[in-house]
């Protein structure tokens, strides 16, 4: 199982929106490498839901419920999209101010690329991070 970071506007597309739809279709990717890390997705990944310039948090973990989609917003066919399910919330948002902050997450994708709406996150930073959800 692989781990991920999928940024959205939540005056867009929020946490409650999905768990509303209870299955999303994660589209309208258009940056290569964001794009090649939505074609890596395999069903049972799973994700931090981000909230981007509203926020600017992790909000929710999801579920990969569908991977190797061809993105339906895209009349040529040549970007990616997954289907997304919410797995939970929360118990309490981490915002990217605590991230940036901290020195064992300086290395993550959403620190480095940051205008990147699709990114890697490793294990280590995946178990850190659900440890600073709890406090």
């Amino acid at each position: 199982m692989a781990y991920w970071l999928m940024k959205s506007e939540p005056d867009a597309y929020g946490w409650d929106d999905l768990n509303k739809e209870g299955v999303g279709t994660w589209d309208g990717v258009r940056n290569h490498r964001a794009a090649n890390n939505l074609r890596a997705m395999e069903v049972g990944d799973e994700a931090f839901f981000y909230h981007s310039n509203i926020g600017k948090e992790i909000v929710g973990i999801v579920t990969v419920s569908a991977s190797g989609l061809t993105d339906p917003s895209d009349p040529e066919g040549k970007w990616a999209a997954v289907k997304v399910k919410p797995v939970r919330a929360l118990k309490r948002p981490v915002t990217l101010k605590e991230i940036k902050a901290d020195p064992k997450l300086a290395d993550m994708e959403v620190v480095k690329l940051s205008r990147l709406s699709v990114a890697a996150v490793t294990p280590e930073e995946w178990a850190y991070i659900l440890k600073l959800s709890q406090a």
